[in-house]
């Protein structure tokens, strides 16, 4: 095969356009479902979050049978490994009587609530203040 003079190896402009059209049209395909990955993720690290304080809760409560008032009780005590992130717990006060306790686990971060709602039906509230009520019967 004979080269023409001037004839240089590479890509043209044109062939290096299509690549790019080609890598931004897989951009746009891919960014949504990966935006969506992490907002499902998210929202099932919240509920797990709320599932982990409500088995502190109950642990705590059935062992020491006493209320505790904050999550950082329930990490001094071994309960929790840590105190996640927004994440607050509320003794209704009022509410103990002679076979119940009540608390209130609250969030007050950004999630996506559909998904949270789909993963932890019992939790209730709007974006930035979830909320999951959680009834201990005192057994002793």
């Amino acid at each position: 095969m004979r080269k023409f003079k001037g004839m240089s190896k590479g890509f043209t402009l044109i062939e290096l356009l299509i690549v790019l059209a080609v890598i931004a049209a897989l951009l746009a395909i891919v960014t949504p479902i990966a935006l969506n990955a992490v907002a499902q993720a998210k929202a099932t690290q919240v509920a797990a979050n709320f599932r982990n304080i409500r088995s502190a809760l109950e642990s705590y409560v059935y062992t020491q049978r006493s209320t505790p008032t904050n999550l950082d009780a329930l990490v001094s005590n071994g309960y929790l490994n840590n105190k996640p992130d927004s994440f607050s717990i509320q003794y209704e006060a009022g509410s103990s009587s002679a076979d119940k306790f009540v608390y209130k686990i609250k969030y007050t971060g950004s999630v996506d609530t559909t998904k949270l709602f789909s993963i932890l039906p019992e939790a209730t509230g709007t974006a930035g203040d979830i909320t999951l009520t959680v009834t201990l019967a005192a057994w002793w």
